[in-house]
């Protein structure tokens, strides 16, 4: 049988095949391969998260797992004390001082990439620490950072959390105003920054924007901190820094060895805050512990990510997002494990980039998002063909539901069929990962994120909040607290209470049982309890009265051959109230034709019904994102009803929309 025959066979057999059950070389040394976990911790609820404690060093032992005395403001370990930088750090360096902490990859290929061993990261931590200290930072004093994926942001993070005093990160991605308002939002006097960064090759002046936040914030700003980037490479903007504005290299030299002894947190006092969009336009202050989160990210990178300390881990996300909080500082470091860092794209300066990056550090694990793998679908399987990608022992999606063939071209193409895949669903709120199967435990079904967690009481529930029956769609709730849940939104606790709780619970009751958490995502469950997460809930078309689900729309799309990307909004319709309105990227060397259009009308009509069908199936040279990959459908929306379009300036690419309403005009 000749190469391309067996590989049609083999795409064949994929196409046809619903389960996948994980190798049994990973299974025999995956870090939880037990089955009888999920009964054992039903069982012993909630000491079963002694299991999570225990993977930490504490100061102080907790009196009890859980404190539910007045939910939904649980608490968790209460009692106990720790702190974070230690257990990333410290606790580390008699086995793993000499061992690599963080795998740094700059953007510009031929630059010197950077490795910190455990030692020297511990030592840059402290001198960091000591600088911030003398700055006047203390404990529970937040302390801001703008920064891009450099090295000196998990520095900053660690220093901070060693000292006591909360970090709250902002997107390097996002605008001045942005960073001003969320520094007024968290009363925050201190900022970290950096002078630029590489995109694509280009050096961008981030010092410029910062200091344009700064000027909208209404209160004063004791010390900022800039990090130069790129000046030692000589792409310098030339920015002079007035006083209050320190050096980041000058700082760490006048502390050179200094050290600082790590201050004891509560198990409850907040380790960080995490900004995220909220429905009101105003961003939310979601507060994470120090004990719960902490807990709650060591123990699913290592039961769901399997990390051991020999691995050299890549996630592929930003630190200005939760997930690389969670799963590229915060979880790895715990376990004492080589995190990477890479700064550019997967793309630049080759559409190979980071298979050449996997290939060279022979990492491990790859944890990255469906928008990632639609695209390396799209590019096609020559660049993933053209590296040695057998070190990948684990790969993982996260932050959006990720098509069944998406799915089966990453475990074909990027894992050889031999790399289990965990397919992640959680937020920002939850604080690491929430539905997803354990991968030396579970069936693997392409699309489905799998169970709960064991622990996580995560259900599928109607309007009423009663369980849906297996095979039906619902509102996915999760009915108890979890470690890694957020405390509360910082000095907010009534929208805390209002957004996240209110819906499903009595506010004036104190039994823990009849509080439940709302994440307002849709989802439907199998027989198997397994769960599939359709996308928010207010992603919804009402099409003749027919509420349809965009993430349904688009997974149907994109399980058309030949389709490599969707994104699905609802224009103004004279009869039906709303119309699908589908925007489709096409796979390398694929045009968008009429029975391209045709195939993709009919899967969509076959998945869900004609209600469904779309009005037009418009084909895109692109996407219109936001910095971090978002598709901007509000954009899509616009061009759809012929409106004027609203502001574009958070776009990677902006002169994607003029392309795309010249396509629309054309058809």
């Amino acid at each position: 049988m000749t190469d391309e025959a067996e590989s049609t066979e083999l795409e064949a057999r994929l196409e046809e095949q619903d389960e996948f059950d994980p190798p049994a070389e990973f299974v025999d040394q995956a870090n939880v391969s037990d089955s009888g976990i999920y009964e054992e911790f039903e069982q012993n609820w909630p000491e079963c998260w002694t299991g999570a404690a225990d993977l930490l060093d504490w100061s102080s032992e907790y009196d009890q797992v859980l404190d539910d005395s007045n939910p939904p403001f649980y608490e968790w370990f209460e009692g106990g004390s720790l702190n974070a930088s230690a257990n990333c750090l410290d606790r580390h360096l008699d086995e793993r001082g000499d061992e690599a902490a963080i795998e740094w990859v700059g953007e510009p290929v031929d630059e010197d990439d950077r490795t910190f061993t455990y030692e020297e990261l511990h030592r840059e931590v402290n001198e960091f620490a000591a600088a911030l200290r003398d700055m006047g930072v203390g404990e529970d004093d937040v302390v801001t950072m703008y920064m891009p994926m450099v090295p000196e942001l998990p520095i900053a993070m660690l220093a901070c959390a060693r000292i006591g005093a909360p970090h709250s990160v902002v997107f390097a991605g996002f605008s001045a105003d942005a960073l001003a308002t969320r520094m007024n939002a968290a009363d925050s006097e201190y900022l970290v920054t950096c002078d630029g960064y590489y995109r694509r090759g280009d050096p961008l002046d981030h010092y410029e924007k910062a200091d344009e936040g700064l000027g909208g914030v209404d209160h004063d700003v004791s010390d900022v901190v800039v990090v130069d980037r790129l000046g030692k490479n000589g792409d310098s903007f030339g920015h002079d820094l007035p006083e209050g504005r320190h050096d980041y290299d000058d700082l760490v030299a006048d502390h050179e060895g200094a050290t600082v002894e790590p201050v004891e947190r509560d198990a409850t006092d907040m380790l960080f805050l995490m900004y995220t969009s909220g429905t009101t336009g105003e961003p939310k202050g979601v507060k994470h512990s120090t004990g719960g989160y902490l807990s709650w990210a060591a123990w699913t990178s290592q039961a769901v990510l399997d990390i051991k300390p020999e691995d050299t881990y890549f996630c592929s996300a930003d630190i200005g997002w939760i997930t690389g909080h969670s799963y590229i500082v915060y979880g790895p470091l715990a376990l004492g494990t080589t995190t990477m860092m890479y700064e550019g794209t997967p793309d630049h300066p080759e559409k190979d980039r980071l298979w050449e990056i996997v290939e060279e550090y022979e990492a491990t694990q790859l944890y990255t998002a469906p928008t990632a793998i639609r695209a390396f679908m799209k590019w096609g399987t020559e660049y993933p063909e053209a590296h040695d990608l057998s070190s990948l022992r684990l790969l993982g999606t996260v932050g959006e539901p990720i098509n069944p063939r998406a799915w089966k071209w990453y475990y074909q193409h990027i894992g050889d069929e031999s790399a289990p895949i965990v397919d992640t669903w959680w937020q920002t709120e939850t604080g690491g990962m929430m539905v997803t199967g354990l991968p030396g435990v579970s069936t693997m079904k392409p699309g489905s994120a799998g169970r709960p967690l064991p622990g996580v009481d995560a259900r599928v529930v109607d309007v009423s909040g009663e369980e849906v029956e297996a095979g039906r769609a619902g509102y996915l709730t999760v009915d108890k607290p979890w470690p890694g849940m957020l405390q509360t939104l910082y000095k907010n606790d009534e929208r805390f209470v209002n957004e996240y709780w209110a819906e499903y619970s009595d506010t004036d009751s104190d039994d823990p049982d009849d509080w439940v958490y709302f994440p307002e995502d849709g989802a439907k469950i199998d027989g198997d309890g397994y769960i599939t997460v359709l996308g928010r809930v207010d992603d919804v078309l009402n099409v003749s009265g027919h509420r349809l689900g965009t993430m349904e729309i688009e997974s149907a799309i994109v399980d058309v051959a030949g389709v490599a990307e969707a994104a699905v909004v609802g224009g103004d319709h004279d009869v039906k109230g709303e119309a699908v309105y589908a925007y489709v990227l096409t796979e390398d060397g694929q045009d968008g034709t009429d029975e391209l259009r045709d195939r993709i009308v009919e899967s969509v009509e076959d998945a869900i019904g004609p209600i469904a069908r779309p009005e037009a199936v418009v084909f895109s040279p692109e996407l219109p994102k936001t910095r971090s990959g978002k598709i901007m459908r509000r954009l899509l929306e616009d061009i759809a009803n012929g409106e004027e379009l609203g502001d574009t300036s958070t776009l990677r690419n902006p002169d994607v929309v003029e392309d795309i309403q010249a396509k629309v005009g054309e058809e």
